[in-house]
């Protein structure tokens, strides 16, 4: 007897497949590398010193 085949590949729901962890996280990764990267005086364009503050802190607790 043959084994009945799944009417949907594995890991897709009624919204779409899923992305894996990865896929996610990595962009995630080198945004906050490129927003380190530019430093707190490029930052302060976006929303001031609240922004300019949270990626010097950023910077310190990666970066050391």
């Amino acid at each position: 007897m043959s084994v009945p085949s799944p009417s949907h590949p594995r890991g897709a729901t009624a919204s779409g497949p899923r992305l894996p962890w990865w896929a996610v996280v990595l962009p995630a990764l080198a945004f906050f590398a490129l927003l380190i990267a530019a430093g707190p005086s490029e930052a302060h364009a976006a929303s001031g010193d609240a922004l300019a503050h949270l990626v010097r802190g950023m910077r310190l607790t990666l970066l050391g």
